[in-house]
């Protein structure tokens, strides 16, 4: 099946079954990023041209010594987008299109930088929270599937090399759960341990490992489907117009993977919102619904981060 086909299969199926209720979600949403917009922009316009954050990842030498690097970084505002937020809709691809299986989904993350890098080995603390809805729109009363909440709080280290930022290191304890009780209550913590790398400026690859400790009575095989831990891998063009991302997740069984993809374009230059494409494809999208299979593919719009983001 094309790409072509599912895109269109989906804006048909939006078309068909409450339109005007999905135009007033998606204007909200997009009223959203007046609240977070210069959270995400002003990690390089906040400093001096000089000291563009860009400039820290180039193969060039621009500063002179690893506090100056420190101190540009530690200019960037403390509050900001974490991941993706995003509004989006869209169809399953394995099992029938109904109004009860398409649905929409968002996600609201941001992040608040505690200290600057003062602490041991040059270390900085932040918090972070993710909230995962699944929204059953097109339904009958429009009830809320899943919603997924994952607050955390770790401890980063940027890495230098010759002057060069190559990337960040974390440690984080997290928790996720789901909020439901009885049959219905998803719940696990755990520390994770993650590095992103910054290849070049437009490419950055990602890993990070989990030691959980899942204490739902509902969900004691979560690993099973959820794995312990994930790559990620990032790519723009140089004015970030477009932005190509892949997370690869590897569940019990060998060669059992867990994939999402997208692909975000810039619908103007002086904002950072984006149309959005995603494909998700394996299990655990979906605390609630962590054990049964899914594929889906859903469009929308998106306010990403910073592509040099620290966190």
């Amino acid at each position: 099946m094309s790409i072509l086909r599912l895109f269109t299969g989906s804006i048909k199926f939006i078309i068909a079954n409450s339109m005007n209720k999905f135009i007033k979600y998606i204007l909200i949403f997009l009223l959203f990023p007046f609240t977070l917009f210069g959270q995400t922009q002003d990690s390089t316009a906040i400093l001096n041209k000089e000291d563009n954050l860009a400039d820290l990842f180039k193969r060039v030498t621009i500063y002179r010594s690893e506090k100056e690097i420190l101190d540009a970084i530690d200019k960037i505002p403390p509050f900001g987008i974490y991941k993706d937020n995003f509004f989006i809709t869209g169809i399953p691809l394995n099992q029938k299109i109904t109004n009860n299986t398409a649905d929409a989904m968002f996600q609201i993350s941001i992040r608040h930088r505690l200290t600057k890098s003062i602490l041991p080995f040059g270390t900085f603390a932040y918090l972070t929270y993710t909230q995962k809805s699944f929204w059953n729109i097109y339904a009958e009363s429009s009830p809320f599937r899943d919603t997924n909440y994952n607050p955390g709080v770790g401890l980063a280290k940027v890495i230098l090399h010759k002057n060069r930022l190559l990337g960040v290191a974390f440690i984080q304890i997290k928790h996720e759960s789901n909020g439901r009780e009885k049959e219905e209550s998803r719940s696990w913590n755990y520390l994770s341990l993650a590095a992103k790398y910054y290849i070049n400026p437009q490419f950055n690859i990602s890993g990070e490992f989990w030691l959980p400790y899942v204490d739902g009575d509902n969900n004691k095989d979560l690993l099973d489907y959820k794995g312990l831990g994930q790559i990620n891998v990032s790519l723009t063009d140089a004015r970030q117009k477009w932005w190509l991302e892949m997370q690869l997740n590897q569940r019990k069984g060998f060669g059992n993977i867990n994939t999402i993809a997208s692909i975000a374009f810039k619908v103007s230059k002086s904002s950072n919102q984006y149309l959005f494409l995603r494909f998700q494809d394996g299990y655990g999208d979906s605390l609630l619904d962590y054990n049964k299979y899914s594929m889906n593919v859903r469009i929308g719009m998106c306010i990403k981060p910073d592509f040099y983001s620290i966190y």
